[in-house]
């Protein structure tokens, strides 16, 4: 069974930064492509960026230039780096890992495993 264990959440100022992990274990970590995603309160879930199996990025326009993906096939793991912080980027962050799609993609209903999610609070 495939698990994500996703850290690194917290609180910070407005123009900080906070380094979120995943971690993915129960299938191989390299045959999947990883999704990081978020849900605000009253808000829908929506893609904040993706790596692919080959290690090809995607970010959603909200987040270019300030986040930064990355995936570590040896440890299994993916993180997100994220940069000048602003308080509409508090939300609860997952990671997300597709297994079946030919091509990385945004839309939530591409991934099969999600974790349990990490709490990020941007004070202004």
């Amino acid at each position: 069974q495939v698990q994500l264990v996703e850290s690194g959440g917290g609180w910070v100022q407005a123009g900080g930064s906070l380094r979120l992990s995943c971690v993915v274990s129960g299938r191989t970590f390299g045959n999947s492509h990883i999704g990081w995603f978020r849900q605000a309160p009253g808000k829908e879930r929506e893609f904040v960026a993706g790596v692919s199996r080959r290690g090809r990025t995607n970010y959603a326009d909200s987040v270019k230039g300030r986040f930064t993906i990355s995936r570590d096939n040896a440890k299994n793991t993916v993180d997100l780096q994220m940069n000048s912080l602003k308080p509409e980027d508090t939300a609860v962050y997952y990671c997300a890992a597709d297994y079946y799609g030919s091509l990385l993609g945004s839309s939530a209903s591409r991934y099969n495993y999600w974790g349990q999610g990490t709490q990020v609070t941007v004070s202004s």
